[in-house]
């Protein structure tokens, strides 16, 4: 499996599902006759990130990976997103960029050096499939999950299959 295969079918799978929950939410919403706002910045805890930023973040987690094991310039995208439409144009954004990057770009991606940052201060760095295995994956699907648990919390029907994005 190329290096590529392992990274950009995951990404674009979960981006997908990602945006059949965000439909399915909204939906949701005017079925119940809830205000947007009231999910767009639920939480599962007060420390938590809301939903707005687990959607922004898993956008930003499969973006800035795909550049950082290429050698790409690393694109900054401001967290303005108010609500389900300009939420799924970021996802469209993201899916967009992801699908720009060529399989042998990603040649040599698994052995490059990729520094990255850990909060506000600090970076670390370590070769890229470490990086997306012990970092970058389990980033982007924690804050997939954590969205889905948020919309499943607050009584969207949604299940596993929908994370997946299976039918």
């Amino acid at each position: 499996m190329s290096f590529h295969d392992a990274t950009v079918p995951a990404f674009l799978q979960i981006l997908g599902s990602l945006s059949g929950l965000l439909t399915k939410a909204e939906a949701h919403c005017k079925a119940k006759n809830i205000q947007p706002e009231v999910l767009l910045n639920a939480r599962l805890y007060p420390d938590m990130y809301p939903l707005t930023r687990q959607v922004q973040t898993v956008c930003d987690f499969a973006a800035k990976t795909c550049a950082r094991l290429t050698g790409s310039e690393v694109p900054s995208t401001p967290d303005t997103e108010k609500s389900f439409e300009e939420l799924q144009q970021r996802i469209a954004k993201t899916v967009d960029y992801v699908k720009s990057f060529k399989p042998a770009q990603f040649d040599g991606g698994d052995t490059r050096e990729v520094t990255f940052p850990i909060g506000p201060n600090n970076t670390m760095t370590m070769k890229g499939q470490q990086y997306l295995v012990n970092f970058a994956f389990p980033n982007f699907y924690f804050h997939a999950a954590t969205a889905h648990g948020i919309l499943r919390h607050n009584g969207v029907e949604i299940g596993k299959r929908d994370f997946l994005g299976v039918r």
